[in-house]
């Protein structure tokens, strides 16, 4: 029998439980959908009351580790990290600072994956970005803020990274992608029309002409632009309706 939960606050409990439950599931190497046992057992087994271990199971669940099965216990699951960080991120929207780490974080991953996207793009998915691109441009040249704007640039964004050949690259950068569309939007100029156009022409043929550093540059130039306008945006929001 592995050592019972020290004796301390509820929350802690669970929290140490939630742990050790986490670490034996990992050094058991327990296969996706295996039994792993009841809540009764488990109670008994860690010397936890039904209130902790229920609690330590219910933070489990939550991400995604355990699945409660009526009448048979709980299930060990394999968790995916990109819907935790896709029901995470509203919640991290708190503060300015919270949207400037989570701008840097999109600017990382886009900037640092744009080699792996060069090398990796095969002329099919280059060819599938060109007539994504036409779409966008039409798309922002009738109204920048349209949903079908806002869609086109996602597919645009989200092809490039789906390129890395890595399907973690690639969700992670869409999650973000989406999050951050749905942010208020300023109102467009033609100046800042024919920019959208001319930055994302730009970037799709360095991806076409297999330039590394021209890529690196225009992806550079694009997202920083992007999230300073968004941004701009979010402070103006926060300071009009602080109470929201």
């Amino acid at each position: 029998m592995d050592a019972a939960v020290p004796r301390s606050r509820p929350a802690t409990q669970a929290r140490e439980l939630a742990q050790k439950i986490r670490h034996r599931i990992q050094s058991e190497r327990l296969a996706e959908g295996s039994f792993f046992m009841t809540e009764a057992q488990l109670a008994a087994e860690y010397g936890a009351s039904r209130t902790v271990t229920r609690e330590a199971v219910s933070r489990l669940q939550a991400l995604g580790i355990l699945e409660g099965r009526k009448r048979k216990g709980l299930i060990v699951r394999c968790p995916d990290p990109l819907r935790l960080l896709q029901s995470s991120l509203p919640s991290l929207m708190t503060s300015p600072d919270d949207w400037r780490d989570l701008a840097q974080l999109r600017y990382a991953l886009e900037v640092g994956a744009i080699e792996l996207a060069i090398r990796s793009a095969t002329p099919e998915q280059i060819e599938r970005l060109e007539q994504i691109l036409r779409q966008l441009e039409k798309a922002v040249r009738d109204d920048m803020t349209s949903a079908r704007a806002l869609e086109m640039d996602v597919q645009f964004h989200s092809l490039i990274l789906e390129m890395t050949g890595s399907r973690l690259i690639a969700g992670m950068q869409q999650v973000l992608v989406q999050f951050f569309q749905t942010m208020p939007r300023s109102q467009p100029t033609s100046g800042s029309v024919e920019r959208i156009c001319w930055e994302h022409r730009e970037l799709f043929e360095a991806i076409r002409d297999r330039d590394v550093e021209r890529a690196r540059v225009m992806i550079r130039v694009q997202i920083r632009a992007t999230l300073d306008l968004a941004g701009e945006v979010y402070q103006t929001t926060a300071i009009h309706n602080p109470g929201d």
